[in-house]
């Protein structure tokens, strides 16, 4: 099955000197070669796992996807009602 492009979250990579940066376009509208992921840890833990970003943005290892997971965190927690522990 397959996702609508609104329930998917775009990501693009952001270059800062020699690093390159995952970062979430959530507007889509970042310029650049964009990938999409669902905003949830379980599908950007696979993508991690799978060394995934390099391929679908085009772009050479190592990648920071720091602010990515931090996103994904903060709307995780927002939907459960929560902290991402259960605590509220």
């Amino acid at each position: 099955m397959r996702s609508t492009k609104s329930d998917l979250l775009r990501l693009v990579v952001k270059n800062q000197g020699p690093s390159r940066t995952v970062v979430p376009d959530p507007r889509g509208t970042a310029p650049g070669r964009g990938a999409h992921l669902h905003p949830t840890p379980a599908c950007l833990d696979l993508a991690e796992r799978r060394r995934a970003f390099g391929r679908a943005l085009r772009a050479p290892a190592p990648l920071d996807t720091r602010p990515v997971r931090e996103y994904v965190d903060a709307v995780a927690t927002t939907v459960s009602g929560g902290a991402p522990d259960g605590t509220t």
